[in-house]
Order: structure tokens, then sequence, then C-alpha cells
């Protein structure tokens, strides 16, 4: 017998999306060299560890780090030869056994200095941490604010002063916070480490000051050297600014490792939890089902059997609003309420045909209800998001979709219990808004290498443009030529099809990353057993009309 039909269209669209994957790693590796080989062969040659490499050393054996925002600043500032991983990496890690958030400067990115990106990178960082109760762990090797962008970086909210505002908060809160200073820590970024409870300094290579030896010389004329001004001598043993005296980086992190160790633990939301079981169904298979083109559908309860325990889902509501998939299942043990955008055209209750990936009153009033139950009973929401947006048209109109979709989005925003948001293809206008997107406060928000964020798919956005800039030249009087058409169209398209790139959305922190579809089950689990650390609130929804 021949392939059938089906595993033809299975195989090709395994092809496209492991090619995809491919790209990933590669770039995944070339970030990992933060500042190129030749700056970390200069760092380690001051008897440094590099960033990466301290956070190893951290950590426990064979755990998972879940990084957070390593693509962040991917293909900005190019005019200063670019800032990979914003010139910090951050994510969360198992210390003794213990989730920590940590926070470590990469000095082979421009020293370490601070970009606009960096404070949205500790900011994130931040956020997390105190969603979450984890601990942080600061591991500062930092030039300060990059002087030529201080405009970006220094006075507003979301800016570099807004970590110090936060170290206090998350003091207040009772979250642990140490700070290892490992290389220079200068002016304003001297508070960071002196905020957290304890701080740590490794000998020689250490030093924390608000101004260093050539500013201090310039201000009021005093010679004086660095390690004299600010060094572990200085500080562990004159003016009792730090608390620990490092030999060295390993000895630094040894510390750490021993203060984590005798942490309490918070009060426990309580999630519920089983034992865990793998999915009947290949992981693997994601590659496969998946189509390579947008615009195909698939049932997405295909993708969802190969991510839950025992490829079990029960489905909520299942006839109807048919166009948003409902249900109950768990994630390595943990119990979760799914809401995931379904890509087949279906019929509704009237026997009308639904496009895929399209919210529709029905399903908006269903994910709704969905949502509420699931801060009824305390169950942790996940958002599989391929939508295309909300159904236009008098129909839809007449029909009250504004009101339903103002129904799910109240829901949604009010609701209490962590939520979980995976970009799996499609994420466009309003739909990314209903389907939790980063203005919903997920608690990690992650895109597969498929996906694609915008107000609406290229194709569109491209020709709307362009019948916006032939109706503007005809009002002055100007004909456009086929050709001219054609031309202005590639453009206009090429530009926004860059725009639309899971990358593009990760280098400014839409995302928290882009991760491989296999790896959408261990991060589900980890920011669970993250989110358990912080008790829930009570949900209350506020006015929603009926």
């Amino acid at each position: 017998m021949g392939i059938s039909k089906k595993e033809l269209e299975f195989n090709k669209n395994e092809d496209v999306n492991k090619q995809l994957m491919s790209e990933l790693k590669t770039k995944l590796a070339k970030i990992k060299l933060g500042g190129g080989e030749k700056r970390i062969a200069k760092h380690k040659s001051k008897g440094k560890m590099t960033a990466r490499e301290r956070i190893e050393y951290l950590l426990d054996k064979n755990t998972k780090f879940l990084e957070v925002g390593a693509f962040a600043g991917e293909g900005m500032y190019q005019e200063y030869g670019g800032c990979t991983s914003g010139g910090v990496v951050t994510g969360i890690g198992y210390i003794k056994g213990r989730q920590c958030m940590i926070v470590a400067n990469d000095a082979t990115v421009k020293a370490g200095a601070w970009f606009p990106i960096t404070a949205k990178c500790n900011l994130r960082a931040q956020e997390i941490a105190m969603e979450n109760r984890l601990p942080l762990i600061y591991l500062v090797d930092s030039a300060g604010v990059f002087l030529p962008l201080q405009n970006e970086v220094f006075p507003d909210k979301e800016h570099f002063g807004r970590l110090f505002r936060n170290n206090a908060k998350i003091s207040s809160m009772g979250i642990p916070q140490i700070a290892a200073i490992m290389g220079s820590c200068v002016a304003g970024g001297a508070y960071l480490p002196i905020m957290s409870d304890e701080a740590l300094i490794v000998e020689g290579t250490g030093s924390v000051f608000l101004a260093g030896s050539y500013l201090v010389k310039s201000a009021i004329g005093e010679s004086i050297d660095n390690e004299t001004l600010g060094g572990a001598t200085t500080h562990c043993e004159i003016s009792g600014v730090t608390d620990y005296k490092c030999k060295d980086d390993k000895e630094c992190l040894d510390t750490i490792v021993n203060l984590v160790d005798k942490f309490g633990t918070f009060e426990n939301a309580g999630f519920n939890r089983a034992d865990s079981k793998p999915p009947k169904e290949n992981p693997d298979n994601l590659y496969g089902i998946l189509p390579e083109n947008r615009v195909k559908t698939y049932d997405m309860r295909e993708i969802i059997k190969c991510i839950v325990d025992d490829s079990e889902f029960e489905e909520y509501k299942e006839l109807y609003g048919q166009t948003i998939l409902c249900g109950y299942a768990r994630v390595d043990g943990w119990a979760v309420g799914i809401v995931a955008n379904q890509r087949e055209i279906v019929k509704n209750k009237k026997g009308e045909m639904q496009m895929g990936g399209v919210i529709y009153s029905d399903s908006a009033d269903k994910a709704a209800q969905f949502i509420m139950n699931c801060n009824q009973k305390k169950i942790p929401l996940v958002f599989l998001q391929d939508v295309t947006g909300f159904m236009v048209g008098s129909k839809s109109e007449h029909g009250g979709i504004i009101k339903d979709g103002a129904k799910m989005v109240n829901a949604m925003s009010n609701s209490t219990v962590p939520k979980f948001t995976f970009v799996l293809g499609n994420s466009y206008g309003a739909g990314n808004y209903a389907m939790c997107g980063k203005a919903y406060d997920p608690r990690l928000i992650y895109a597969w290498p498929s996906s694609q964020l915008a107000v609406m798919s290229g194709a569109a956005a491209a020709n709307t443009l362009l019948q916006i800039k032939v109706a503007g030249l005809k009002k002055q009087g100007k004909e456009i030529s086929e050709k001219e058409e054609k031309a202005y169209l590639k453009e206009i398209t090429d530009k926004y099809n860059s725009e639309l790139s899971p990358y593009y959305a990760a280098s400014r922190l839409w995302v928290d990353g882009v991760i491989a579809p296999t790896e959408t089950r261990e991060i589900i689990s980890m920011g669970i057993e993250a989110a358990n650390n912080a008790p829930v609130e009570k949900f209350n929804v506020g006015v929603i009309q009926c």
C-alpha cells in the first residue's frame, strides 16, 4: 500500500517545523556566546566565570533552567553593536531543590551595561519573582547605564529606578534577595545589591561604589584606586556594606547555595497535583500535526493530547462554541484548565459553518464561563493561541459579538489563578488579548517557532496599507502604475512580515522566549510549581453584561 494523503501532510509538516527548530537551535547557540569568543576569553583572563557558567555552577545538577528573555534585544541597537540577551541572563532554576529567579549580568556584552531592554529584562524577572514568591539571586557584573541611551533608561516608571523600588517591595513581601558582586557595580546600580537582604563580594574582581576613581578625582580631587575605594576588603572590613568576602567566583556561588539551603517555605496555593503520567501520544508528533501553512485547518485536540498526562482531555461544552476548546487535564500531575483555539471548520448549533481560529459569540461565552469555573475551583489556566481574531460582519455585530468578547476578556483579566500562554500559530488583534496575551499578565508566555504576532496577518495588513497609500496619492492628483503598485506592496509586505516573527516579539519581551513545542509540557509544570508558592486571591469578575 502507498502512503496516505494524511501521512504525506504529516511528513511535510514535520519537515517544515523541524527546519524551524533547526533555526531556533542555531540562534540559541549564537546567543549563548554572549559578546563573542574574544570577549569571553578576555573576561576569563581576569579569573572570572561567564554569566552562563556562573548559573550552571550555581544550580542543581541535571535540572532545567527556564530562561526568560534569551532573545531580548535580538536585532536591536545595531548602531551600537547590538545587545545580546539584553546583556543579562535571567530565568528560573533550582538551588537545593528550591526554585529561584536568577539574574546574571553578562559582562561580555558591552561590559554588562544597561540598555533600555536590559531594564525591561530585569523588571520582568522581578515581576515573575514577586508574582510567584520566588527568592531572587542577583549575580552582579555591570558597568552601569549605557550613557548614549540614558534618556531611555533613567527617569520613567518602567526604567532603571523601578528596580530599586521593586527591591524594597520584594523585601517587604518577605521574599529573600541575595546579591553577589562579582565584577563592577557602579553609580545607581550600587543600590541593587545593597538593597538586597544579603550581599557577597568577590575579592580582586568585585567592586561597588557610587562613583569610580576617575569621577572621584574629577569631582573632589581625591586620588584613589578602585580597589581601595570600593573593593572587597573595604566593604567587608571597613564600611560593612557587604556581608561575605569570597576569594573567587566558585566560593561566592557555593556560599549562595549554602544560604538558600537554609530558607524556609511560604504558605502555598494548594493547586491539585497527582502522580505524573507521560502523554500516550508521542510529543514529537507535534511537529507533524501543526500545518506548515498557517491557513490550513487542524484539530487542536491532537495538539493537546501530545502535551497532557495520559493524553486525557475532559472537554467542557464540547458541542457548543466549538471554535474554542475548553477542558480539564493534567500536566506532569498538575490539574489545569485549557482554553485553546480550534482550527477546524465546524458547524454551530444552527448548522452554520464557522471558520477555524476565529472567536464567535458562542465560543467567547463558553470560554468566559469556563475561566470563571477554573477560578472557582482554583485550577491554573493554560491558553493555547492560534487565533485570527473575533468574527466580524453584520450577523456577528447584531448577535452581540462585542458584548460576548468583552465578557471573555473581563473574566480572563480578573482571573486570579495563574495563567500560562503559548502562541502556537497566529496571534492577531483582539484575539491575542482575549487569549491572554502579554498585556493580561500571564505568569509565563512563550511562542513556538511557527507563531506570528500582529494586529492582523501580513497579507491583510499589506493590502490595507497599500489601499491607504494609493488613496493618498490619488488625493494629491498622482496616478500609480501597476508596476509601482506591486513594488509598494512588496515593500510593505516585507517590512510587515519581518515584524510578525516570534523572534521580533521575543526581542521586545512581548513573549518570554521562543521554545521547542516539546518543551511546552515542562514549562507548564515548572510554572505551576512556581505559582504554587503564592496563595491565590479571591476571584471577583466585576460587571459583565448578560
